[in-house]
């Protein structure tokens, strides 16, 4: 048996109906993980005819639901994932703009503890923390590196 449930399953066990527009977007979102909704939409639009609208409307349910999670990275346009509830952060690309998932920082979810600075945080109790991490991935890293001066 698969370590990964179907979307119908998930779907269920999230006590939501299962539809043709749903199941297309967890599959887009389990092929392409981080996408943006017009990404998404794309991938459903090949397998099934939705309009854009309904691909929002399963979307914001999904999210709703816990089923996925959005994220946006400053700059960027909202994305999407099916990684949900580990708290997970975000490796983005200043340079090509992929997005890779690490875990969490330091410790046990929520990861992170705030700094009590005054009465704004006095009893603030923090259930997410959400970090991004920017730099270049490999790729851009090598390509953004200064070429070797020629010997002569």
């Amino acid at each position: 048996m698969s370590e990964h449930p179907t979307p119908e399953a998930v779907l269920r066990s999230a006590g939501l109906r299962v539809t043709r527009p749903r199941t297309a977007v967890l599959r887009a979102l389990a092929g392409a993980p981080h996408s943006g909704a017009d990404a998404v939409l794309g991938a459903v639009r090949s397998e099934a005819e939705v309009s854009t609208q309904a691909v929002y409307d399963v979307l914001n349910t999904l999210t709703a639901h816990g089923v996925i999670r959005r994220f946006q990275p400053a700059g960027s346009v909202a994305r999407y994932e099916l990684r949900t509830r580990d708290n997970h952060h975000h490796l983005v690309c200043r340079g090509c703009g992929s997005v890779t998932d690490v875990d969490c920082a330091v410790g046990e979810a929520p990861c992170l503890d705030p700094v009590e600075v005054g009465p704004s945080t006095a009893g603030f109790v923090v259930d997410e923390a959400e970090v991004t991490f920017w730099g270049l991935c490999a790729a851009c890293g090598v390509a953004a590196a200064p070429a070797a001066p020629a010997r002569s």
